[in-house]
């Protein structure tokens, strides 16, 4: 060897590296996730330690989710030795109704626990994050684990629960949301697109996907961490502090952060808010070993 030239460690362990696994269909109705997965040795999974999975739903007015959206920041998380799963769902806007993106959602839960071997998974530590319309989603996520009325058949025998949520600019109060559209042209056709046909249903229908009015007292609820922009122009931050008040009185476990002049995504994530989100994570799936 040249004397010159200096020695560098290998890295056995293959620690801080990670892979992705794109469109992984995991329902029969064709919704695909991508996995951020850290690396194994040779790609064995079965000789690494199950690791914790972080379910990531990326806001888009509930239709179809840019899934590539965060990866640069998910990517962390795998190189750290999460697991991170980002889901597509059905859009509301192309003739599935609500409560069809939740329904799938559900789906890939169960679908990632009855293949956690397969991906050296740990099944009981899942936590969810989301934003915007995924923070909708991630809120019902923890608030109606395994609620009979919202499984399908796949994976059936799975539980859809999970052990923290972390939801970001996330609409909580949809009545009061759309309350702000009336006026518009587009009316009637948004509506019918996220709510049915049928207008009698429509409140119904958007506070049982409201996570405010989804808050039982004495019901046992994971942890929520709750972040918001004070200057979001699409959500106001209100809906944040409605459902951090639900929780609250419902003694379940919340935190909350003001995100000081932040708009809706963009400049939102500040380096502090995404160590709050991480920290918050990290947090939900080193607490526990099961979901509540």
């Amino acid at each position: 060897m040249i004397p010159e030239i200096p020695h560098l460690p290998m890295n056995p362990a293959l620690q801080g590296q990670a892979e992705m696994i794109r469109d992984i269909v995991y329902s029969r109705n064709g919704q695909t996730l991508t996995l951020l997965l850290p690396w194994a040795p040779r790609d064995d999974r079965s000789k690494v330690q199950p690791c914790p999975l972080i379910l990531f739903v990326q806001g888009s007015a509930w239709t179809t989710p840019n899934i590539g959206y965060e990866i640069p920041m998910l990517s962390r998380f795998a190189e750290a030795g999460f697991a991170v799963a980002t889901v597509s769902h059905r859009s509301a806007q192309e003739g599935h109704p609500f409560p069809a993106f939740l329904l799938d959602v559900k789906c890939a839960v169960r679908f990632l626990r009855a293949h956690a071997a397969d991906y050296a998974i740990d099944p009981g530590r899942v936590a969810a994050f989301g934003t915007s319309s995924g923070g909708n989603t991630v809120c019902l996520l923890g608030l109606t684990g395994d609620d009979p009325s919202l499984k399908t058949e796949e994976y059936a025998d799975q539980s859809d629960a999970v052990c923290g949520v972390v939801a970001c600019f996330a609409p909580t109060d949809l009545p009061a949301l759309f309350d702000g559209f009336k006026n518009a042209p587009q009316y009637p056709a948004m509506m019918a697109g996220y709510f049915g046909a049928d207008p009698q249903k429509w409140e119904d229908t958007m506070r049982r996907c409201s996570p405010v009015y989804r808050v039982e007292p004495g019901k046992a609820y994971p942890p929520f961490a709750l972040l918001h922009g004070t200057g979001d122009p699409v959500v106001p931050y209100q809906q944040t502090e409605e459902l951090y008040r639900k929780l609250k009185e419902a003694h379940a476990e919340v935190s909350a952060w003001y995100v000081d002049g932040a708009e809706h995504e963009g400049n939102f994530w500040s380096p502090e808010v995404r160590q709050v989100i991480r920290r918050a994570l990290e947090q939900f799936l080193n607490k526990q070993n099961k979901p509540a």
